[in-house]
């Protein structure tokens, strides 16, 4: 069965909602009258190519779905989608692997829009070496291996903390992009056994969620950064990640550095979908 085509009005009216802006106050930044938005909303006037895009740009919606609203008005996408080992984005998956390479010994990883691991550094599959099966299944996520009950998650200490944090990044990633496989994915991960105090709400004024991880060195205390690519006309370059892990203290540092061996310096590609 074939799902019938969304009108773009539909569209623009849900990604609107979405990010909870009135008709009037869209109008206001997109430079048009709140009569035509509202003619655009309902059917009754079709968007230009160049109008559609600026909404899109002022509703900041993703470039995956600009070219699925470009379809819906009968227009051609124009933000090129390709794997990421096509040669026109050679140099951009140079980059990813210098930055992996250069962040050893600390762990680093790249991940798609949906949690995939596309590349990973071997200090991070340092880290992954012992974790079962059922966490690691083809396509390797890293927040299935974060909070699947087969992976990190017996070994992280402060599990209902991060798994908190994760939950609601998750939660606000689907309310940003209103991705399918993202909220099938937060329907599992929500339903991984849960710890007395991991309902509680993330406290707003955390700035940095820490992971403390169990290891034969000792406890290893890691915070993250993201990285991502600025201004990218690809679908994929834009949906791409780099997740880098710093130590939080220095005996965490001196453990990682003591673990790396000088041999082995080359990124390494998961199975990806």
């Amino acid at each position: 069965m074939t799902a019938t085509p969304r009108p773009v009005g539909e569209l623009l009216r849900e990604w609107r909602q979405r990010r909870r802006l009135s008709q009037l106050e869209l109008a206001l930044d997109a430079a048009l009258s709140t009569r035509h938005l509202s003619f655009l909303e309902t059917g009754r006037s079709q968007p230009s190519r160049e109008m559609l895009l600026r909404l899109a740009e002022r509703l900041g919606v993703p470039l995956r779905e600009r070219n699925a609203l470009l379809v819906a008005a009968g227009f051609a996408p124009v933000y090129p989608q390709r794997p990421l080992d096509d040669p026109a984005l050679a140099a951009a998956r140079r980059a990813v692997d210098v930055v992996l390479a250069g962040h050893e010994p600390f762990p680093a990883v790249a991940v798609d829009r949906h949690w995939t691991i596309v590349a990973a550094n071997p200090s991070i599959r340092r880290l992954l070496a012992n974790v079962g099966p059922a966490a690691a299944r083809p396509p390797v996520n890293v927040l299935r291996l974060s909070l699947h009950p087969d992976g990190l998650a017996p070994r992280i200490v402060n599990l209902p903390e991060v798994r908190r944090h994760i939950l609601a990044r998750l939660r606000q990633q689907i309310d940003s992009s209103a991705d399918p496989v993202l909220a099938a994915l937060l329907a599992e991960l929500a339903g991984y056994p849960a710890q007395a105090d991991d309902h509680r709400e993330p406290d707003p004024t955390d700035v940095i969620v820490p992971i403390r991880l169990a290891s034969p060195a000792g406890v290893l205390n890691l915070f993250s950064t993201t990285t991502v690519f600025g201004t990218p006309i690809d679908v994929t370059l834009a949906e791409l990640a780099v997740e880098a892990f710093y130590p939080a203290d220095a005996a965490t540092a001196d453990a990682l550095r003591a673990a790396a061996d000088p041999a082995e310096n080359s990124v390494a590609e998961l199975p990806v979908r």
